[in-house]
């Protein structure tokens, strides 16, 4: 069976996110979407919020399942028999990031591989910053995050 891990913060889950997931899903036999607290970012949401948001998007793939880990993504991977992560690249700077990313794990990890999947045109500039700066100044955030969170994300950040 072949499987692959999207991995991410998903603070909060986004529009680009879920139109990566559903895109890879269709790559792959199981699509494990993992909730990984970032070191370099403080968490808005809860990792209960964050999977509970992610379920509810997601529900609806019969092949994705959603899960959390504490730790080194490489470690995941290794514990669970998984060698293929899922990126989404919105820019050439994304693709910076993710080469010294897949550079970094692949010295953990020999087996480690990583599939980029471009961002289609509508999701280039969405990111979770994005979406967390416009909800905190009531912004409309409909076009930018999934129809089953809009309510939980814009009462968060409510002032």
């Amino acid at each position: 069976m072949k499987e692959f891990v999207f991995p991410g913060s998903f603070d909060p889950f986004t529009k680009g996110h879920e139109d990566i997931a559903s895109r890879a899903s269709k790559l792959c036999d199981k699509l494990h979407v993992l909730i990984l607290n970032n070191a370099n970012k403080q968490a808005d949401f809860s990792v209960e919020n964050r999977l509970d948001m992610a379920q509810m998007i997601l529900n609806k793939y019969p092949n994705i399942e959603v899960s959390y880990y504490d730790g080194l993504m490489v470690d995941y991977l290794k514990n669970n028999n998984l060698n293929v992560v899922v990126r989404g690249l919105r820019s050439e700077s994304d693709l910076r990031y993710e080469l010294q990313m897949y550079a970094t794990n692949g010295l953990m990890y020999d087996e480690y591989e990583t599939i980029f999947i471009p961002s289609r045109g509508d999701y280039s500039y969405t990111s979770s910053s994005t979406v967390k700066e416009v909800a905190l100044y009531g912004g409309d955030i409909s076009s930018m995050v999934p129809i089953e969170i809009v309510d939980i994300v814009t009462k968060r950040f409510e002032k």
